[in-house]
């Protein structure tokens, strides 16, 4: 198969990906939050998980400003390919936008998925699980659509455009996506190391005034700071994982694209993690279709729901 076509099933794929996501947002949106009190809630933790990452993206920010900087200048005098500052840009915007997306989301659904499990526990799950794989879908559209766009660039550039001193045209396509996913980590560094601080403060902090203090249960609507606790899982688990999760997965697929290189694979064998990761958004989103349970109220239950969906996913796949 010609490669060009290979990187467009990349891209559907990745286009896949971000399209369920985003119809699963917009069925989780759909349903009620519940009461008053219950919007209320989910509401201040939505506002003070914003207003955290807004903070640390200005942080962020200013680390990839410096960063950027030197790249450029290190292309400047040709001691890296000259596109290497641009994709580094790229993974870090793609791998926070990844976690923001996942953590808006679950912000939102946290009250519905409570209304609905009051009524069913299968449509608790339904949304709770939805809401999760939106996440998940998007860390992968994003990081397939990234992938695929510097992959046709670059091939395209130095079909016509000599490639950097020392390197041939495959080493410099191969280099420049692996600063990518440095970007990727750099942003998911900040992310996991600020929302794990932040999230486990804020734990210890509602856990003092309550359970010591007060000696009020955990999580007891009283303790103010269970707003904090609330807005650090979020932070950390959701947005800081989110970011996590796109490293670690732009990063596996870029180190099996250096194996097929190096294995003198060609363009091909280049080719192949990220086709293998598009049929892969395929099999996840039958997946996910498959993830339900009764009305038993029992982890049993659960788990045996959420592993039917990865067993059909690997089987598919």
């Amino acid at each position: 198969m010609n490669p060009s076509n290979l990187i467009w099933l990349v891209r559907i794929g990745a286009l896949l990906a971000l399209a369920t996501a985003g119809f699963l947002s917009f069925r989780i949106l759909r349903l009620s939050e519940g009461t008053d009190k219950m919007r209320q809630v989910a509401g201040w933790v939505r506002e003070g998980a914003q207003a955290y990452l807004t903070q640390q993206y200005k942080v962020i920010l200013c680390f990839f400003a410096v960063v950027f900087c030197l790249l450029f200048w290190l292309g400047l005098k040709g001691q890296m390919p000259p596109f290497v500052p641009y994709a580094f840009l790229t993974g870090g915007l793609a791998s926070g936008l990844a976690g923001f997306l996942g953590m808006s989301v679950a912000t939102r659904a946290s009250a519905r998925t409570a209304h609905a499990a009051a009524s069913s526990l299968n449509g608790g799950l339904r949304v709770a699980f939805s809401a999760g794989a939106v996440m998940g879908l998007t860390v992968v559209g994003l990081a397939l659509f990234d992938l695929s766009n510097w992959f046709q660039f670059l091939s395209w550039w130095y079909a016509s455009h000599p490639a950097p001193a020392g390197m041939t045209a495959q080493q410099a396509v191969s280099s420049t996506m692996l600063c990518s996913a440095m970007g990727a980590s750099s942003v998911a560094l900040f992310a996991r190391v600020g929302g794990g601080v932040f999230t486990k403060a804020a734990d210890v902090g509602a856990d003092l005034v309550g359970k010591v203090e007060a000696g009020i249960p955990e999580d007891d609507p009283r303790n103010p700071a269970v707003i904090a606790d609330n807005v650090g899982d979020n932070v950390g688990d959701v947005a800081g994982m989110g970011a996590d999760l796109y490293e670690s997965y732009i990063g596996s697929i870029i180190a099996s694209i250096a194996l097929g290189f190096g294995a003198g694979l060609g363009i091909q064998g280049m080719l192949f993690p990220m086709v293998l990761a598009a049929v892969g958004v395929v099999a996840s989103i039958l997946g996910i279709t498959v993830v339900r349970s009764g009305e038993e109220a029992s982890q049993k239950v659960l788990l045996m729901a959420l592993r039917r969906g990865v067993i059909t996913s690997a089987v598919l796949i």
